[in-house]
């Protein structure tokens, strides 16, 4: 349920609203646009009747909110949820490319991915200390060490780090060191890990499960922002399909009905959606026209010699030539990169 307070409704009108919202044991989530306030009420509204707000002083209209999720909801929060990360606005009109291997291997390895993102006029890079494997005999990442070297990245780049958080007790040591935590497409679900990610003040990037749906995706965003953290971007990575030529199928119908259905910004992984590089491009371009905030891309100095998803990561030259499509691409939509 929300109340729609009246245009320019004065603060304590809005205030009385909430503390009933409190009074009869709910939690309200208040919303301010330019001209109007929206307040959430959050909980098992069942016992909720319309006419015990629309008689409060201030209250224009009340409406019943559908939809299980509430928070990462549009109908509570009409506006776009924008994040600040190192310069960068992800929601806004600047499509934000964020990229960097699959996993950090090695000290060269890394600062060499680094200086070509740099160079491409990046902000935020991406690479994966821990890694969750289907083989438990792949290359699982470089643990404490691989953060270790992420944190001498920042400081000398200057840029801001991305990177995935696997369990509970890692959050505390991997908010540390990233700018923004990423909830893998394999713990989605994982309600515990969400959130104890929900009770940080970082930044939180959630893939979506290979084989969850949209509305499965904003509730896992529910848990995140119910504890208390409203930062979360959700990134489409590619849907378990019967297809056998791609990794997984790109669903570029997920951009637009998540921008309709959700205030939060939506990113795009074309890397694990092909799992062939020859195909990030056109997913790319793909993605950035129909609407996305941003792109999540796997760029590796040498993709020859990679030590996990060689196949999906472009190589720097790659790379640099997608940027300059890219920009093109963006340029049609009304948008910049």
């Amino acid at each position: 349920m929300i109340v729609i307070m009246r245009s320019h409704a004065p603060e304590e009108q809005i205030q009385a609203v909430m503390d009933r919202v409190v009074e009869l044991g709910f939690k309200p989530h208040r919303s301010s646009g330019e001209e109007r306030t929206i307040i959430g009420i959050i909980g098992d509204e069942r016992s909720l009747q319309e006419t015990m707000f629309e008689i409060m002083d201030g209250v224009e209209r009340v409406v019943r909110v559908l939809k299980p999720f509430k928070l990462s909801s549009r109908d509570f929060h009409p506006e776009d949820t924008v994040i600040p990360i190192n310069g960068c606005r992800i929601g806004a009109e600047k499509v934000i490319v964020i990229a960097g291997p699959c996993s950090v291997e090695s000290r060269d390895q890394i600062f060499e991915a680094a200086e070509v993102f740099k160079e491409c006029g990046g902000h935020i890079l991406r690479a994966g200390a821990f890694k969750p494997r289907t083989s438990p005999y792949s290359f699982r990442g470089l643990g404490e060490k691989g953060l270790c070297l992420l944190a001498e990245v920042k400081s000398t780049f200057g840029l801001a780090i991305v990177t995935e958080v696997m369990a509970p007790e890692q959050v505390p040591m991997v908010a540390g060191v990233a700018d923004i935590l990423q909830i893998g497409a394999r713990n989605m679900q994982n309600y515990n890990l969400l959130e104890a990610v929900g009770r940080t003040d970082r930044p939180v990037l959630l893939k979506r499960g290979m084989m969850s749906t949209m509305e499965e995706l904003l509730m896992s965003a529910e848990y995140i922002m119910s504890s208390g953290n409203q930062q979360v971007m959700l990134c489409e990575r590619g849907i378990r399909t019967f297809e056998t030529y791609t990794r997984n199928t790109l669903d570029v119908s997920a951009v637009p009905v998540l921008k309709e259905l959700t205030h939060l910004p939506v990113l795009v992984d074309p890397s694990h959606a092909s799992g062939k590089a020859a195909w990030i491009n056109p997913l790319s371009r793909a993605a950035v026209a129909s609407g996305a905030d941003g792109l999540l891309v796997e760029m590796h100095p040498h993709p020859e010699v990679a030590l996990s998803d060689g196949g999906q990561q472009i190589a720097p030259l790659a790379f640099r030539e997608m940027m300059a499509d890219l920009r093109r691409v963006a340029e049609a939509v009304g948008r910049t990169l």
